[in-house]
This record gives C-alpha cells, sequence and structure tokens, in this order.
C-alpha cells in the first residue's frame, strides 16, 4: 500500500511538472500577462501611484456602494492567501536551484502579472452575483457563465472543481503542515505536534467559521502587521549591509541573462534555470493568473469595477517586488546561499539561516518563523474565501457553513501527516485551476479593455466616491 502511495505521489509530482513546465503554464501565464499590459495600454505600470491612493480611500465603506467588505479588506482577504510561504521559501529555492538571477525573472513575472490581476479583478466584480443570503459571489467561475455564457459553463465547472480541490491542499494542509514544522524545529525539537494540531484548529476555527467578513476583518489587521514586520526586520539587515547591497543586485541583472557558475555549495546554473526557477516560484508567490485573488475582490463594496481592479494589481507588486525582493536581497547579501550545509538543509533554512547571519542573537531566525508562521495562516483564511465561494457555485448558498466546518475539521491533520502526497496534488490542481481561467481572461480581455479605456478617459473618475 505504502510503495502504491508513493508511486502515485511520483505522477502526481511527474504531471504537475509537465503542467508548471516550460511548454503548458509557463509561456501560457506570462504570455497572457504580456498581451494584457498591451491591451491595457500599460496602464498597470502608469497608475501604480494613484492606485495606492485608491486603496487608501477603499478603507471605509462608502454610501450606496454595495457588498461584503470594503475595497481595503477585499485586497488584504486576496493578500492573506497570497502572501506565503512562496513569499520566504520559494524566494530560497529560486536562488538555490536558479540562482540570483532568477530574482530578475521572479521581478518579470510581478511586473506582467499585475494586467492579470488587474483584468481577473475587474471581470470578477463586473460579473459577480448575489445570493438568496445577501453573500457576493465572483471569479472565474461567474465571468466564464455570466461573460462567455452557457456554452462556457463546463469550464466554469472545472475551475470550480480543481480550486475547491487545492483549496484543502495548497490552502489548509501544507499551511499547517509548514506552520508545525517550523515553530517546533524553532523550539528545539521538544513541542509536541498535537499541540500545535490543538492551537492551530482553535485559533482556525475562530475565525473561519465566522464567515467572509470575519476573515476579512482579521485579514485587514493580520496581513499589514505581518508584512511591515517582515520588511522592517529586512531592512535593517540592507541598511547595515548596505555596502553589499548594490553587488547583490549586480548580481540579479547580470545572472538573469548568463547563468551563474559553480561557487561553495552552489552547483551553478544556466540562463535557462534561472528563468525557469524565477518565473515558476513568482507565479507560485504572487498567484497572478490562477483566478483565486478575484474571489476575494468579487467582495468588494465597489461600483465601478475598474477601481477594484487597480487594486487587483498591486497585490503582486506588493507580494513579489516588495516583500519577495526583501527576503531576495537579504539571502543574497548574507552570502549563505553558496554554504554547502545549508543548501543541503534546504529552501527554508536557507533563509532563517541567512536573516541569523546578521540579526545576533537568534532574532532572525525568530523572525523569519514568525513570518512564515502568520504568512502560512492568513494564506489558510484566504483560501477558506476561495473554496466557500468554489463550494457555494457548485451546490448553492447553504453549502457555505458545511465547507467551513469541513475545512476547520482538516487543520489539524496537516499537522500530524507527512504531506508528499499533497503537495504534489496541491501543486498540479493549482496549476490546472489557472488553465480555464486564463482561456477566459484572453477571451474576455475586450471588455476589460474597453472599460479601462472609459474609465480612465474622465479623470473625474479617480477622485470620485463611485
Amino acid at each position: 500500500m505504502e510503495n502504491a502511495i508513493q508511486a502515485f505521489s511520483d505522477w502526481l509530482g511527474a504531471v504537475g511538472g509537465v503542467v508548471w513546465g516550460p511548454y503548458v503554464l509557463i509561456p501560457l501565464l506570462l504570455g497572457t500577462g504580456v498581451i494584457m499590459t498591451i491591451g491595457l495600454r500599460f496602464i498597470p505600470w502608469r497608475k501604480l501611484i494613484p492606485a495606492f491612493a485608491v486603496m487608501w480611500k477603499g478603507r471605509r465603506a462608502k454610501d450606496g456602494h454595495h457588498g461584503e467588505l470594503t475595497p481595503w479588506h477585499a485586497l488584504m482577504t486576496s493578500m492573506a492567501a497570497t502572501v506565503g510561504t512562496g513569499n520566504i521559501v520559494g524566494v530560497a529555492t529560486a536562488i538555490m536551484w536558479g540562482g540570483p538571477g532568477a530574482v530578475f525573472w521572479m521581478w518579470m513575472t510581478a511586473l506582467f502579472g499585475m494586467a492579470t490581476k488587474f483584468c481577473e479583478t475587474t471581470l470578477a466584480v463586473k460579473y459577480r452575483e448575489v445570493t438568496p443570503d445577501g453573500s457576493y459571489v465572483g471569479g472565474p467561475m461567474y465571468y466564464i457563465k455570466n461573460g462567455l455564457g452557457s456554452k462556457w459553463m463546463w469550464m466554469a465547472t472545472l475551475f470550480a472543481v480543481f480550486s475547491m480541490v487545492a483549496s484543502f491542499g495548497i490552502g489548509n494542509l501544507t499551511q499547517t503542515n509548514a506552520i508545525t514544522a517550523n515553530v517546533i524545529r524553532q523550539a528545539g525539537g521538544d513541542l509536541s505536534p498535537w499541540i500545535m494540531a490543538i492551537s492551530l484548529l482553535v485559533l482556525c476555527g475562530i475565525v473561519l467559521i465566522g464567515g467572509v467578513k470575519r476573515i476579512g476583518v482579521v485579514a485587514g489587521t493580520l496581513v499589514p502587521f505581518m508584512a511591515v514586520i517582515y520588511i522592517i526586520g529586512g531592512l535593517v539587515i540592507l541598511i547595515t549591509n548596505l555596502d553589499k547591497v548594490p553587488g547583490a543586485f549586480a548580481m540579479i541583472f547580470s545572472n538573469a541573462f548568463t547563468g551563474t557558475a559553480a561557487t561553495g555549495g552552489f552547483l551553478g546554473s544556466t540562463m535557462a534555470m534561472a528563468i525557469r526557477f524565477g518565473v515558476a516560484r513568482g507565479l507560485f508567490s504572487n498567484e497572478a493568473g490562477l483566478g483565486s485573488a478575484p474571489i476575494a475582490h468579487a467582495t468588494a463594496m465597489v461600483k465601478n469595477p475598474v477601481k477594484q481592479g487597480m487594486l487587483g494589481m498591486l497585490d503582486p507588486f506588493l507580494d513579489t517586488i516588495v516583500v519577495c525582493s526583501i527576503s531576495a536581497l537579504v539571502i543574497l547579501v548574507a552570502g549563505e546561499w553558496t554554504s554547502p550545509g545549508v543548501t543541503e538543509a534546504g529552501a527554508g533554512v536557507l533563509t532563517a539561516v541567512s536573516f541569523d547571519h546578521a540579526l545576533p542573537g537568534g532574532f532572525g531566525s525568530w523572525l523569519v518563523t514568525i513570518g512564515l508562521v502568520l504568512f502560512a495562516f492568513s494564506t489558510i483564511l484566504g483560501w477558506c474565501v476561495y473554496g466557500e465561494r468554489c463550494v457555494i457555485y457548485l451546490f448553492g448558498h447553504k453549502a457555505a457553513l458545511p465547507f467551513r466546518i469541513i475545512f476547520t475539521l482538516v487543520v489539524p491533520v496537516g499537522a500530524l501527516a507527512e504531506l508528499t502526497l499533497v503537495w504534489n496534488l496541491s501543486d498540479l490542481f493549482n496549476g490546472l485551476m489557472a488553465i480555464p481561467n486564463l482561456i477566459a481572461l484572453l477571451l474576455l480581455s475586450p471588455v476589460v479593455f474597453k472599460l479601462a479605456k472609459e474609465f480612465f478617459a474622465d479623470p473625474k473618475n479617480m477622485t470620485s466616491d463611485d
């Protein structure tokens, strides 16, 4: 039986490798981002600063605006799922396998991903629906259904099924497993996994059973707090090692096009490896194109879908350009990425050791552990919303509470079990859910281009409360 499970896990890993490889998702995701960026006339880049102003104004609900969460809380719920272990472990993995040049390709993925997220979010608000109990539901399954018509309903159903399955894997079991493993490691191995399992069950239950509004409030507090603490810690390291920062940037830009020679414990990488691991880890981190984030943004109290689209495009910028860059620069400045002992121990250890290298007394390791725990916990909250909305689409609004209860009860399993099979299953279904979403985005792109053109043609739209 054990051999059969291992064989199935290996098969899932191989299929997932093909889906996430250079011939399926990487060109499809990047290609969609490039098409959207050009079609939008580079609005996500040109309107970046105004988007922050829109975000700030969106902290409070406006009269006459319908939805469940303020635009700010909708963005934070989305970022709760996006800002996760990928910002710590994913960046280290990209550097370990693709060299410093992989960071450049992560940046490129985020820059073009901003346009993808803009389109996803705009469509999610435009085509959202209201359930009998007053919940605002949207996302790829709804803009496929309402934007493309009945002949594409099969694709909407596929997305909802793939996303629902993925929510239990990448959004639940793997996150609780990462939290448990890192806390036990930081505690010296003396902490029982059962204590972690029960603690996580209680904490998640308190938040998740309360529904999307409680999740939004918690995310609106937790996400900014954890991001600011992590960023401040990273900036302290970079400021105290300011003389090494230019060299880190030089490595990123030069190795992006030449690869990285073998040095110390690093075995070397080619330009192709830098692109592959940079793009793959970047996409895994900011989720642009997966179709997950627009599910949260569809709950926003906003009249004009383009305004929420502006908040959606901030997600990849804040996640990858800001948070992931902090992790990457600290790793490169610390220089531990070439240490044989660290590279053998794994990516999660690399980030912790790099922070510890510059922050004495074990503080750096604690900072990374706390950051990873909070990031992973917030991911659980965000993905519960995603899974719930998919269940509502498939089975109706009455299935929402039972789903949240089941999702909460699954939490302890991740704290107690080995999850190689779950990781591979999650990776595969995460990739599968992106395919129908990207097809829908390309087909509906003229709708977004038209809405954006009309919105930005009138400067008053940026200052009004509509």
